[in-house]
């Protein structure tokens, strides 16, 4: 049994490094354990870029969040002189037809919270951001102050940060279990087992194995796939081109998503998600079949995204754990109140993880919360 933290942080990809970085730097003794050498490329939080917006269509619960995170990315840039936050502008395209369709959902959030913002037709699209084409018929929210954060950087930068502030960092050690006790909990890892006042559990894909049988049913892992595309010559992309994110249809699968081209490269990150297919995080298919790039620039970028070449120059595989609504859960485990359970924060989490970290940190030690958690409880499932 090594010393006794009054913080175990269980994961240091995401959500774990912002915790992880919050709790130390208000002075908790903290333990940050990994399976894994964060940042890496095996679980959710790695690919180069990841989108962040404030207007998030998902829901007004999370405008806080990411609001909180691009205040404490700037912060860290200003600390480290790391650059971690590209403020290229997000652009959300979509059908104007569907009446409650995701543009004009983020249109709404904008509306709501003051948050800047243009409403583009498809005209007015083409004629700003010419590498988006087949717009007829389109509609378009640009939140000039969205754009892309740096995961790998963001993750290593927080994790910096805490062992500066005395955190202790266990990588390549795998949890294989926890247990409650009247003093506090035991961390048992493939290597020894640990002691804390409490845990918040960040482990991403590996949380439902590590919980339990009671999250079985609540997170599920998706293998998603990343895509990287060479651009043609003249392709009307420049690195100051917005993010975007494009729906074609009313189904959920009828999306894309892609970035524009970081300094000094001539190729674009693009990718869709799937939620169909699930599996195990340990036996995931981490290599790409050629046939899944060509069916993404298929069904989704041929006729909609100018001056990319068809043939993937790059992928990758990442995994996404989500819940049945597509929510976030943070919320105390039901059998262990000392047991704080972070996860299901795929496909969406990344632009909300250091506003995340805080707002948990503040609640463990005490402090005055200012963003409301409670919509992500784990009573929503129970009801």
């Amino acid at each position: 049994m090594d010393g006794t933290f009054d913080v175990a942080v269980v994961g240091l990809g995401a959500m774990g490094s912002a915790v992880a970085d919050q709790l130390a730097r208000r002075g908790c003794k903290v333990l940050g354990l990994d399976r894994f050498v964060p940042p890496h490329s095996l679980g959710s939080s790695h690919g180069e870029t990841r989108i962040t917006r404030r207007a998030v269509g998902e829901g007004e619960a999370y405008v806080p969040l990411v609001t909180a995170s691009h205040r404490i990315w700037r912060e860290i840039e200003a600390e480290t002189g790391r650059p971690l936050f590209t403020e290229c502008g997000t652009l959300v395209v979509g059908p104007a037809s569907i009446e409650s369709g995701f543009v004009q959902r983020t249109l709404a959030v904008a509306e709501q919270f003051g948050i800047p913002h243009e409403r583009l037709d498809g005209a007015g699209i083409a004629s700003r951001f010419p590498f988006m084409t087949g717009l007829d018929g389109a509609l378009a929210c640009f939140e000039p102050g969205g754009g892309y954060v740096r995961p790998e950087h963001c993750i290593d930068a927080q994790l910096t940060r805490a062992r500066a502030s005395g955190a202790t960092l266990c990588t390549g050690e795998a949890v294989v279990g926890i247990r409650q006790e009247a003093a506090g909990v035991l961390v048992e890892t493939d290597k020894q087992t640990w002691r804390a006042d409490r845990i918040v559990m960040t482990a991403g894909a590996w949380n439902a194995r590590i919980l339990g049988a009671s999250f079985d049913r609540l997170l599920m892992v998706d293998r998603q796939v990343l895509h990287w595309f060479a651009l043609e010559e003249r392709a009307p992309f420049t690195e100051a081109s917005p993010v975007y994110i494009r729906m074609h249809g009313p189904e959920a699968i009828q999306h894309f998503y892609g970035f524009p081209p970081l300094p000094g490269e001539r190729r674009v990150k693009v990718a869709t998600e799937q939620f169909a297919t699930s599996t195990d995080p340990d036996a995931v298919r981490r290599d790409v079949d050629p046939a899944e790039s060509d069916a993404l620039f298929k069904d989704h970028l041929r006729g909609r995204l100018a001056g990319v070449r068809k043939d993937a120059v790059e992928t990758a595989v990442c995994l996404y754990t989500v819940t049945p609504d597509g929510g976030f859960i943070v919320d105390r485990q039901p059998d262990m109140d000392r047991v704080t359970v972070v996860s299901a924060c795929s496909g969406h989490g990344f632009k909300h993880s250091a506003g995340l970290g805080e707002a948990l940190a503040r609640r463990l030690c005490g402090e005055t919360q200012d963003i409301d958690l409670t919509p992500f409880a784990l009573a929503r499932f129970r009801a």
